[in-house]
């Protein structure tokens, strides 16, 4: 008989058995397991990556000008020893000089924009326009990043691309002012930036600091409830570690036109630790909960973030190759979008401004300054070069060194190449009796792709996980499976997290 007292009595004692769904309750048990490791996995991924970074943006102020007077002394002592090469200069020289010549012009040019114009001008705007000002200034960067480094490359690759060939291009000298130009206006925008951090940490309640800081946070709301693949979560690491990195700089150069014009006082550096703090921890906080949320939604384990470390140690070992395809820097460029001559001519004048060198005392002390920056450029880099080791053999990449993977472009490109992949083509049979797939050796002057080994850092770096198939040895398996993207082969930075396919 059914009554109010049963019904109560069945609630409060009925019983049941999580361990029928176990499957389940296991997989959500992971998932939050997954999610207490990706602080510590994202910031060792950040911890590297702000390296990198930061050995790109030091070679511009230690490395570079050696190179550049290098490359002059070359230049003018070549008729001392005959004209045995045809190149006056090699290309990496060319664009070592084409890189300096950038840095002293856009420096000169900075020198006719105001800082302290710039800023009371600033400081004069309402708290909701500095607002806007910042968001628009944050889209204009990423904008200003993704097309700069085509800049530059267009630039390199033009000046040192071989002359027998039929001339395709504007010339050397239109593409240089466009790189004088863009790293000019990226610095300007740097600027602006700088500036209104600087009015936010001098105002009287903070609130345009509260305000900026919270901005972060919408951060979260844009990208969390998106479809994410490893690869565009690679970009977006990559983007996160360049913004950081940037915002350091920021904030050094707020610090410095604070402490400027207080004298030098170091109480008043004290006054500014809370703020830098609390800029410092708002970008953390915000990058972890993005990408723990990024993960849970997309099934995406923590392990992903050694192989991003993986590949971005990758490109540091292969570009320490004798025949390296391109410097270090312009690699870090395309990966993170980093690009380092606005920043670095930012940096030089406002410390330039900020900083009085007078007499011999004060140039021996710039000198020494000088010297350690060099040793600490070549502590870094030897520091990273031995992690970057460890963690391409860590992930088993060390045949794409010497091997690179090469995939098909799209229309009749692939089809050529696969047919010549299939002609590149053999059957063997070993001891045992069975049959394998081996391709024939072919030299790298030509055009026609390696056969893919098989090996654990093929899979280690394919995406999606869920499409991810074994290797067949069969050849018409490897005729139908669809190409898929390696980490290795996104060198491009990406604003948004669009599926790249």
């Amino acid at each position: 008989d059914l009554s109010l007292l049963r019904f109560i009595s069945a609630e409060l004692t009925r019983g049941y058995f999580l361990e029928h769904n176990e499957a389940k309750y296991t997989e959500r048990r992971e998932r939050v397991y997954t999610c207490m490791r990706i602080p510590k996995e994202l910031e060792k991924l950040m911890f590297f990556g702000i390296f990198l970074c930061l050995d790109a943006f030091l070679y511009v102020f230690t490395l570079l000008p050696l190179r550049v007077f290098l490359a002059m002394f070359r230049f003018i002592t070549l008729p001392c020893y005959g004209l045995r090469d045809r190149r006056l200069l090699q290309p990496a020289q060319v664009c070592d000089v084409l890189k300096g010549v950038i840095l002293v012009i856009c420096y000169f040019m900075m020198h006719y924009v105001d800082y302290s114009m710039m800023y009371h001008l600033i400081r004069g705007q309402s708290v909701i326009k500095l607002y806007i000002i910042y968001n628009m200034l944050e889209v204009a960067d990423r904008l200003f990043s993704s097309f700069g480094q085509d800049i530059l490359d267009a630039l390199y690759w033009t000046a040192t691309e071989p002359k027998e060939r039929k001339r395709a291009h504007i010339g050397v000298i239109p593409h240089f002012f466009m790189a004088v130009l863009y790293v000019f206006l990226h610095a300007i925008l740097i600027m602006v930036q700088a500036t209104t951090l600087n009015v936010a940490f001098n105002s009287h309640n903070k609130s345009l600091l509260t305000i900026m800081m919270s901005n972060n946070f919408v951060e979260i709301k844009g990208s969390v409830f998106k479809k994410f693949e490893k690869n565009n979560l690679f970009q977006m690491s990559n983007s996160d570690i360049k913004e950081r990195f940037t915002n350091y700089v920021l904030l050094l150069i707020v610090c410095l036109r604070n402490m400027e014009q207080f004298s030098w006082n170091p109480d008043h550096l004290w006054v500014l630790f809370p703020d830098v703090c609390m800029v410092v921890a708002s970008e953390i906080a915000v990058d972890i909960v993005k990408h723990a949320f990024i993960t849970k939604f997309n099934d995406i384990t923590a392990d992903v973030y050694s192989e991003y470390r993986a590949s971005l140690a990758f490109d540091l070992v292969s570009s320490r190759q004798k025949n390296a395809y391109t410097d270090y820097s312009d690699s870090v460029s395309r990966r993170m979008g980093f690009i380092p001559l606005p920043l670095a001519v930012l940096l030089i004048r406002v410390v330039t401004s900020s900083v009085k060198v007078q007499g011999i005392l004060a140039y021996v002390c710039v000198v020494l300054f000088y010297c350690g920056l060099i040793s600490l450029k070549v502590l870094n880099s030897i520091v990273l070069l031995g992690k970057s080791c460890q963690y391409v053999k860590e992930a088993k990449m060390e045949e794409k060194l010497f091997n690179p993977v090469l995939t098909a472009t799209p229309g009749k490109t692939a089809g050529k190449q696969q047919s010549m992949f299939k002609s590149s083509q053999g059957i063997s049979t070993d001891e045992n009796g069975s049959t394998s797939v081996t391709s024939q050796p072919v030299h790298q002057k030509e055009n026609t792709p390696s056969l893919l080994v098989t090996s654990n850092s093929d899979q280690f770096l394919t995406t999606p996980d869920g499409e991810e198939k074994d290797i067949s040895q069969d050849s018409s398996e490897l005729k139908h499976r669809s190409s898929k993207k390696d980490l290795l082969e996104i060198d491009r930075f990406t604003i948004c997290g669009n599926r790249i396919d």
